[in-house]
């Protein structure tokens, strides 16, 4: 840290303790605006309707009004129904449109980079987009930096500038109390840090100059952090399959109408009734409704999950989750509370050492004031981290009416902690001078490191570690040093003349969800590692209490160094806890898990686990207390820091993935009937145009809604997650599912054959039989839905499952087909006849028919299983 005046110091503590009042944030809030870049917006409603118009659908409704229009007046209402319909869909559209974009919204918002600012003289993490100018901000190692600003205090701060300069080198920043010039990104020791740059070492704190169009980021106009929709593996495959039916729907298209021309006496008025019979049958074919299926599903998905404080920062990830065999998962704070006490303290001052656990305890005995005092004088004096509260927590209660606080001590010096000895010193000076003192915390090993224990001291240490360790407590060993207030501290902390004050116990009480949700990761086929920096002692008694399985088998770091990629891959099928393991050592498990075969999911929250969360297949960052470069290399990001969280995202990820397969699966049933009717006619000389634009117009309105409404909403199935992962090679659609779809829909096209040629024979009308034929097909598409919701469970079970928009569905075609039976004007615009009470009641049970033998061999493949073993059967079924 620079140095600066003692009138400056003062004045600069005093500011550091205050910050902005809230009401000056708000009111700068108001007038500079949120710290933001411009973005890409939604879609506005135009370019909503220009995409429409685009769309080979409605291209082909408006080519269809436009013939009927060439057809004279007495087409025009035809024409104008068309349109209308396209005007209908276009709203449908845009609400769709509209409900995506605000769920894509919504996550962007939540996926924007977290700011510790200092206001009202509290401490309060806010988003990135909320900093204003003039607040306070602590800096950390691995944040990502959301506001240009100056530095007020630094502690070996470095900072990557790459982002603005192009420099791949980091650049050390030193800390000015008074006022400072703005100047370009680049160079060593200067006080400014600059947004969108990353903290690579050390800690600061700074005051905000300049915040969104304003930052030397904005003068660049990039923006930062969005979150732009990607092409999926499920939309690839779907793009290819919609690419293909529809170069087969033009085609058959003109091939038709060609066919109905020249059969049917090469008139003007049959090459336009062969021009509307060839459009049907391509409007039959095209499978528009795969990529509405996947956009809907996936942006909803994403945003069903984000409710369960899992933020999707890469759509694949949803896809990913169905399919994931192992979670990989951090101790502390995921598995654990992350709010450490101080249970147990070992003094080595009394020669051979004592103990005293502190639950039952009034007052410190005195033989361990002095491991509290050096234990706190290790850390920060206003402490972020767990264990420092805990001690400075201890030391407040039991040590206040003594000598052991020092609140007009003034820290000199800091040794940090490095990834070559897990140890911290501070030094510090008294008020009054005298020596110096040094006070420094780590974990055992490096703290006996520093003091050169003899062997009969190191064998008490061990001795007591591996039984405080067995209690699954967080351990600390503790060291002083006094160093002469005269002459120049050592460059490494490993030069001072340490002495070995003792250990200080922590505990970290496991989550109440944590087991529960364990149990279910196991009955669902997921296996769970436990990676931890404790001790192996500390790592089993927590893997027992969560129950984890093979708790007596464990990895360490070292030995984890000491393999190769061969050995390590062979050991880790039977090893589910790592212990003293560095986040560096993260990667080589990922990679060796991935060697055996495995999808793995890892968390991770520190700069160094950006590696293994890239590394993983689905990467899972820490929300709270990550640091965005973690969060920028993850898939998803846990916003409560819970292990359940992730387990309930794996709950709703294999639901989305079933519901789609659901959703495709009503979609090619029930296109195969609309072919089927629309191609006929054609075919056979004497049979009439039984399906019409406007008939295929109306069967959308249903198919659109079920697949985006109903399905989505769709419940997860009984025992979801009591079934195996699915394998991430297998298809979307196994060719049993295909098979047995393709086969619903062939039945209900033989029922509405059947239907025709009956309404042909008791000679009705040519538009009393369609009006028949399409009563029938209407039904026949609400009981597909129906039945499509679970290929397991039958009619009656589903029916029992709640899902408002089947209701809403139902209820609206119910409607809209009571108006066109019924109504004069609607009826015309359709070519329909009136039609009789029993004619009605046939058809709509003729509708029902055509689904009962499905559900006949639901009952008998399910039959004997319920709960988790129809989940079980469901599955074999749509993913064999």
């Amino acid at each position: 840290m620079t140095t600066r005046t003692d009138d400056e110091a003062v004045e600069l503590s005093a500011w550091l303790q205050k910050g902005l009042s809230g009401r000056e944030a708000a009111a700068r809030l108001q007038s500079d605006g949120y710290n933001e870049l411009p973005s890409s917006r939604g879609h506005n409603l135009w370019e909503i309707v220009r995409e429409v118009l685009r769309e080979p659908m409605f291209l082909m409704l408006l080519t269809c009004g436009g013939i009927y229009f060439l057809m004279g007046r007495e087409h025009w209402a035809d024409a104008f129904i068309l349109l209308g319909f396209v005007l209908l869909i276009i709203v449908i559209t845009v609400v769709q449109e509209w409900r995506t974009e605000h769920a894509l919204t919504a996550l962007k918002d939540l996926s924007s980079p977290r700011s510790l600012v200092l206001r009202d003289g509290q401490r309060r993490r806010i988003a990135g987009r909320e900093v204003v100018v003039g607040d306070l901000m602590w800096i950390v190692e691995g944040d990502r930096i959301p506001a240009d600003g100056v530095v007020r205090q630094a502690l070996n701060l470095s900072v990557d500038e790459s982002l603005l300069t192009g420099e791949s080198l980091p650049v050390r920043k030193q800390s000015v109390a008074g006022p400072c010039e703005r100047s370009r990104p680049g160079g060593e020791d200067l006080p400014l840090v600059f947004a969108g740059t990353l903290v690579t070492q050390g800690q600061g704190v700074v005051e905000v100059v300049a915040t969104g169009l304003g930052s030397e980021l904005g003068k660049i106009g990039k923006s930062l952090l969005e979150l732009t929709p990607e092409i999926t593996p499920l939309q690839r495959e779907t793009g290819r399959l919609v690419t293909i039916m529809a170069l087969v729907g033009l085609t058959l298209c003109v091939l038709l109408v060609v066919v109905y021309g020249v059969t049917r006496g090469n008139t003007p008025a049959a090459w336009q009734q062969g021009v509307l019979a060839g459009i049907a049958t391509a409007m039959a074919i095209l499978p528009e409704e795969f990529p509405v299926i996947l956009t809907i599903f996936l942006a909803f998905g994403a945003w069903r999950i984000a409710q369960k404080q899992v933020l999707t920062r890469r759509m694949p990830a949803i896809e990913t989750l169905g399919a994931a065999t192992v979670l990989c998962v951090d101790k502390t704070g995921t598995l654990t509370q992350n709010r450490m006490s101080v249970r147990q303290l070992w003094s080595c001052q009394t020669g051979t050492g004592c103990d005293c656990t502190l639950s039952d305890l009034a007052d410190l005995p005195e033989p361990f004031h002095l491991l509290i005092e050096y234990g706190i004088l290790a850390g920060k004096q206003d402490p972020f981290d767990p264990m420092e509260k805990a001690l400075k927590a201890l030391g407040t209660a039991r040590l206040e009416k003594t000598e052991h606080l020092h609140p007009d001590w003034r820290m000199l010096h800091e040794y940090p902690l490095s990834r070559h000895l897990l140890a911290l010193s501070q030094v510090w000076g008294s008020a009054g001078g005298g020596q110096r003192v040094v006070a420094a915390k780590g974990a055992p090993e490096a703290i006996a490191d520093l003091c050169h224990l003899n062997p009969v001291q190191m064998a008490w240490m061990e001795r007591q570690v591996v039984a405080m360790a067995a209690q699954g407590l967080r351990i600390l060993g503790v060291a002083r040093s006094l160093v002469p207030e005269e002459g120049e501290l050592p460059a490494d902390q490993h030069s001072l003349d340490f002495e070995w004050l003792g250990l200080v116990g922590l505990e970290d009480p496991v989550q109440a969800e944590v087991p529960a949700a364990i149990a279910e990761c196991y009955r669902a086929g997921l296996r769970v590692i436990m990676i931890t920096g404790d001790y192996p002692g500390t790592a089993c008694n927590i893997a027992r209490q969560i129950g984890l399985a093979a708790t007596e088998r464990v990895i360490t770091g070292p030995e984890l160094t000491a393999m190769d990629d061969a050995a390590l891959a062979a050991r880790i099928a039977q090893v589910n806890i790592f212990a003293r393991v560095v986040p560096e050592q993260k990667l080589r498990i990922v990679n060796a898990l991935k060697a055996n075969g495995q999808i793995v999911a890892m968390t991770g929250d520190g700069v160094n686990d950006a590696p293994a969360l890239k590394a993983a297949h689905i990467g899972i960052a820490m929300g709270g207390r990550g640091t965005d470069v973690a969060r920028e290399a993850a898939d998803l990001v846990l916003l409560d820091d819970d292990f359940a969280s992730i387990v309930r995202a794996v709950r709703l990820g294999r639901r989305i993935y079933d519901n789609i397969r659901k959703a495709i699966a009503y979609v090619l049933a029930v296109h195969v009937p609309i072919i089927g009717l629309a191609m006929t006619p054609i075919l056979i000389l004497d049979m009439p145009l039984l399906l019409l634009p406007v008939h295929i117009v109306f069967l959308e309105m249903i198919i659109d809604p079920a697949c985006s409404i109903i399905f989505e909403a769709e419940p997860e199935e009984p025992g979801i997650m009591d079934r195996p992962p699915r394998s991430p090679q297998e298809h979307l659609f196994s060719l049993e599912a295909v098979g047995l779809s393709l086969l619903q829909g062939m039945v209900v096209l033989g029922v509405l054959w059947t239907i025709f040629w009956l309404g042909r024979s008791w000679g009705h009308s040519e538009n009393a039989v369609r009006a028949g034929v399409f009563t029938a097909m209407v039904v026949s598409n609400l009981c597909l839905i129906l039945t499509n919701r679970s290929w397991q469970r039958t009619l009656f079970a589903i029916l029992r499952v709640p899902n408002p928009a089947v209701v809403w569905v139902m209820g609206g075609v119910a409607f809209f087909l009571t108006l066109v039976l019924s109504v004069p004007f609607w009826s015309e615009l359709f070519h329909f006849d009136p039609m009789h009470g029993s004619d009605l009641v046939a058809c709509l049970v003729a509708g029902i028919v055509g689904i009962l033998w499905f559900e006949v061999l639901k009952a008998v493949r399910g039959g004997k299983g319920s709960g988790h073993r129809s989940g079980e059967a469901e599955a074999r079924l749509l993913h064999s």
